[in-house]
């Protein structure tokens, strides 16, 4: 399951709502739920498509501090592998089937992209919302390591007892938006190197 925090002053229903106008075209359906933490939304192919195997895939968002945390689960394949298994048997048979073939094969591939475009679509809305991966001066308050204190990013030393703030400063991942410690070489969400 990936994980992306985008930072701003909009909410779950904003970028759930992105979602539902984007997919729910075609052979894709888009389901909303209501859950006590936020919401969820399922991108899943419609009962009888026109075209290519069934996929689903869900998406949770919940209202963190100063934004939005987006789960995206893991795709289900097994109808896409069935429906390319079959093209493929289709096609050693009678290579003449490739041609019949074409659109499902083409929606397939489609399907195979649709986390990509999951984050595509999340990503270029929530930045027209006014997000961005730059942490809010809340966020960015530090802990004195000797006295538990609050203290303003940039401080060298702790406002109330002095001791050297350090390596403490706070950032957030330039790939997923996680809250990090300057000190970390990568990101403890999406693993990538920093």
């Amino acid at each position: 399951m990936e994980q992306k925090i985008f930072h701003g002053q909009f909410s779950s229903e904003d970028l759930a709502e992105c979602l539902q106008i984007h997919f729910n075209r075609g052979n894709l359906l888009v389901q909303r739920v209501e859950y006590e933490d936020g919401i969820g939304i399922q991108i899943k192919t419609r009962t009888q498509p026109s075209s290519g195997g069934d996929t689903a895939l869900g998406i949770h968002f919940r209202k963190v501090e100063d934004g939005i945390s987006v789960q995206v689960g893991q795709q289900t394949w097994l109808g896409i592998a069935a429906s390319l298994g079959y093209s493929a048997l289709a096609t050693i048979i009678n290579p003449a089937n490739l041609l019949n073939r074409l659109d499902d094969i083409a929606q397939d591939v489609e399907y195979l992209q649709l986390t990509d475009e999951v984050w595509k679509v999340l990503e270029t809305n929530a930045r027209s919302l006014g997000s961005g991966y730059e942490l809010s001066e809340k966020l960015k308050r530090i802990k004195c390591d000797y006295c538990d204190a609050a203290n303003p990013s940039g401080s060298p030393t702790c406002v109330a007892c002095g001791a050297p703030m350090g390596n403490l400063q706070p950032r957030s991942c330039l790939n997923c938006g996680f809250i990090i410690i300057n000190y970390e070489k990568t990101c403890p969400n999406c693993k990538k190197k920093l």
